[in-house]
């Protein structure tokens, strides 16, 4: 195998991939080696317990993050009438119904979160194929099938993260930005921990959490000690 990039090579100095770092020292490395020339994510990883294959292991849900995630939003709802106007009050980007529709199946997904009140879903469903795949069905358990839009909105903009377990049983995220307060990223990273751990399903046997690592967009992955994790 070739030597590594000088960039890799540095970012990776002084890390012991096998250590359990306590959640502030972790922090600190993966921001003190973000030094890319953008403001980087910070990133976490779990690797929990679980087979997805199976309906009582699948593991999701929506976590709101106390400082927000540190990146712009783009938020699409499906409603008509009041609940348009009421989307479009409460700063919704893209607002419509059945010539949403019509934009989303030609392939035009210009927003990261989508939302739809109870009634358009029968008309949304069609979209399943296309928002499916991307992890954008709206979804009542993930607040994203609502009747209250502005509160859907809200927390879509100011920091909502839904997370998935994938097949590998991971589940992953964006808590942050690396120019992020060391304590906001903590507080982030602690409120998207301790969600996964609160949506434990019932099939879960065993050892949940495995392991926990963040890490920067660039950066090498850090692993934490999960015992670290709990609220300070």
């Amino acid at each position: 195998m070739g030597k590594l990039a000088k960039r890799t090579q540095k970012v990776r100095e002084g890390l012991d991939a096998e250590k359990l770092y306590e959640l502030s020292d972790a922090v600190t490395m993966v921001k003190e080696r973000a030094t890319a020339k953008f403001d980087e994510t910070i990133e976490v990883a779990m690797n929990l317990g679980v087979d997805p294959r199976h309906a009582d292991q699948m593991v999701r849900g929506v976590v709101n993050l106390p400082n927000g995630t540190g990146r712009s939003v783009k938020v699409a709802v499906f409603a008509r009438d009041a609940k348009a106007d009421e989307a479009k009050a409460a700063g919704a980007d893209i607002v419509g119904a059945e010539d949403l529709v019509e934009i989303v199946q030609g392939g035009q997904i210009e927003f990261d979160r989508c939302i739809a009140t109870p009634d358009m879903m029968p008309l949304v469903g069609r979209l399943g194929k296309v928002l499916g795949p991307r992890g954008m069905m709206p979804n009542p358990k993930v607040g994203t099938v609502t009747n209250d839009i502005t509160e859907a909105v809200s927390a879509s903009k100011g920091g909502a993260v839904e997370f998935r377990v994938e097949k590998a049983g991971i589940v992953h995220a964006g808590v942050g930005k690396a120019s992020f307060d060391p304590k906001a990223i903590e507080e982030n990273i602690r409120a998207f921990t301790d969600a996964v751990s609160k949506a434990k399903p019932s099939g879960a046997k065993g050892n949940y959490i495995k392991r926990v690592a963040i890490s920067s967009t660039m950066g090498a992955g850090v692993k934490i000690d999960p015992s670290s994790l709990a609220s300070a």
